[in-house]
């Protein structure tokens, strides 16, 4: 039974460092230029080991986004459990997103560059995780307007679209960057923006709505 315990963490570890060098070869050789050879010495083990977890570099694809997402989901959901005000939900989720982008800078280009490259891949992977992602973001926004923090009228499927989209941009201005900066940082400005808008926040003459980004905004800095 010792035996049989020791073979299956010696698999799980094989397996991980599989994983590892599927990402890091599809971030520099690109996935349509990489091989399984490639990744497997990458990974130092035997082609016939590689081909025993992985049979393509398809499934290697698909099981480092199926990971990353699952991962990514299920800390999200325990984060906002703590988190009753809609606009630090969004706020967490923000601050989530671009943290584990931006601390695995080979796992961010797979993301989002190399998925991007098939049309089939993006097909699957929209109509399975990231809608469960965008689900998590969506309830956030339909409970906020419940509570009128958010305003009626839009609908909250469109809305979690377009804060996706926006941390999704963030991210991909991130990798394509030649001037290193903590993506992490950034999500504070992207909330302030989806939540407040550019709509200047006084003008003479004119009512000003309540700022429900009130306490996540960052302070501004002296000018010189």
């Amino acid at each position: 039974m010792r035996s049989s315990r020791h073979e299956r963490g010696r698999a799980a570890e094989r397996k991980e460092a599989i994983l590892r060098a599927a990402v890091e070869t599809f971030a520099q050789r690109g996935f349509f230029h990489a091989s399984m050879a490639h990744i497997a010495r990458a990974a130092g083990v035997g082609s016939g080991t590689l081909y025993l977890h992985f049979r393509s570099k398809d499934q290697l694809l698909v099981s480092i986004f199926d990971r990353v997402m699952v991962e990514a989901i299920a800390e999200g959901k325990e984060a906002l459990k703590a988190i009753p005000d809609p606009v630090g939900r969004l706020d967490e989720i923000a601050r989530l997103h671009l943290r584990r982008m931006g601390r695995d800078r080979q796992l961010a280009i797979v993301f989002q560059v190399e998925l991007r490259q098939s049309v089939k891949f993006m097909e699957r992977f929209s109509s399975t995780r990231v809608r469960e992602y965008l689900g998590i973001i969506r309830e956030v926004i339909a409970a906020g307007q419940a509570g009128a923090v958010f305003r009626d009228g839009l609908k909250p499927t469109i809305a979690a679209k377009m804060f996706f989209g926006i941390l999704d941009q963030m991210a991909t201005n991130w990798v394509l960057s030649p001037r290193p900066y903590p993506l992490e940082a950034e999500a504070a400005l992207v909330v302030d923006l989806f939540v407040n808008g550019m709509a200047a926040r006084s003008g003479r003459g004119r009512e000003t709505a309540p700022d429900p980004f009130r306490r996540h905004r960052p302070p501004r800095k002296a000018e010189s």
